[in-house]
């Protein structure tokens, strides 16, 4: 598989029409591989609810546009707030494992590859932050 601009069109089309503002692609070679490896397009506007991954870090990389991966505490207090562009000093972050944490679309057309150790299971994967 090519990782290209018409893949990345494609993609960001279809997340503009999704009422979510994004659409992700799978790029797992089978649904037997335990790890997860998405394009994601973001959308200005989507809302990727504050969370933390229990059982696995985190990394994203910006392939196209600009986004804002930001860190909170416990308490729902902002921790860190960094801007990830294609070809800048940081177009990538990693996200330790526990680490509360969202990631916003700044520019229509942004995409973003991610990469965690254990694949999705929406039961045990992503535990939300409930601002107390």
């Amino acid at each position: 598989m090519i990782i290209d601009k018409n893949l990345l069109d494609q993609l960001t089309a279809k997340a503009k029409e999704n009422p979510r503002l994004r659409m992700n692609y799978d790029l797992r070679d089978s649904v037997d591989d335990e790890s997860q490896r998405m394009l994601n397009a973001i959308e200005p506007g989507t809302v990727i609810p504050v969370h933390r991954h229990a059982g696995t870090s985190e990394d994203v990389v910006v392939l196209r546009g600009r986004a804002e991966e930001l860190f909170f505490d416990e308490q729902g207090n902002e921790t860190g707030r960094w801007l990830l562009v294609p070809g800048s000093d940081t177009p990538a972050i990693h996200v330790p494992m526990g680490q509360y944490h969202t990631c916003r679309s700044l520019e229509s057309g942004t995409v973003i590859i991610e990469f965690k150790n254990t694949k999705y299971d929406p039961e045990t994967t992503e535990d939300l932050l409930h601002k107390r």
